[in-house]
């Protein structure tokens, strides 16, 4: 049976958002959920598409909306909102945090939740960790590593998997080294894997075309499959056919 979508509107607030839903009907069990953040764009295709290709592995996933209606599309209001969210962690994890609530309330949910971003969703998701959310892991998938909210010792819940590249300009190594630092200093449970000749942004099959941005397929398809692997050791198997 083919994936199944549908936009649902939500709220953080008196901020109107609106996510995407996937899920596959072949199975019937109840199964974890996964939450996809969106990169600087905003809630694009990109997003969506890799909400598709979570959902063809057999968890219902939701592809939150951090900015709210309007605001992708229009550069001046999106680079607003990125600025008012990367200021404020408490706020940024907050909007996150209501993706995460439509999330949990849908019926095919079995209560067990991993989170995925991408460049600004990676940030996003990693703040989630540092602010001690009850997640089972986040994967940050070419995004920003560096904090004004070191994580605490202790703080951390989930298991961590960041998928870096090693050209990326906009996150330098000295954030990564830094990075590590203070997931070693937190306790934490963390990866970080560095893929030579991948750039930021390095799944993005079609940009954007800036600088130091661009897509690296062996990455893409290197990092894809270490994400199915992390989801095994937090999930263990799942039976899709139940």
């Amino acid at each position: 049976m083919p994936i199944q979508t549908k936009a649902i509107g939500y709220r953080d607030g008196d901020t109107e958002l609106t996510g995407f839903l996937a899920w596959d009907d072949a199975g019937k069990h109840r199964r974890p959920g996964i939450l996809v953040v969106h990169g600087g764009a905003g809630l694009d295709n990109h997003a969506k598409g890799r909400a598709r290709r979570l959902a063809d592995l057999g968890f219902v996933v939701f592809a939150c909306d951090m900015y709210g209606n309007g605001v992708a599309g229009n550069r001046e209001r999106v680079m607003a909102r990125i600025t008012e969210l990367r200021s404020d962690p408490a706020k940024l994890c907050q909007r996150a945090r209501a993706g995460i609530d439509v999330l949990a309330a849908q019926p095919g949910v079995d209560g067990r939740i991993a989170a995925v971003g991408y460049c600004f969703g990676g940030m996003t998701v990693l703040e989630l960790a540092r602010s001690s959310a009850d997640l089972a892991g986040v994967i940050s998938v070419h995004g920003s590593l560096d904090t004004s909210r070191p994580a605490q010792p202790g703080s951390v819940k989930a298991k961590i998997l960041v998928c870096h590249g090693a050209l990326d300009p906009h996150v330098p190594m000295k954030h990564v080294s830094a990075f590590v630092e203070e997931m070693n200093r937190a306790g934490a449970d963390w990866q970080v894997i560095i893929y030579g000749g991948a750039m930021h942004g390095f799944t993005h099959e079609a940009g954007p075309y800036v600088p130091g941005v661009a897509y690296h397929a062996p990455s893409d398809v290197r990092s894809a499959a270490l994400m199915q692997s992390f989801f095994l050791e937090l999930f263990g198997p799942e039976d899709r056919k139940a």
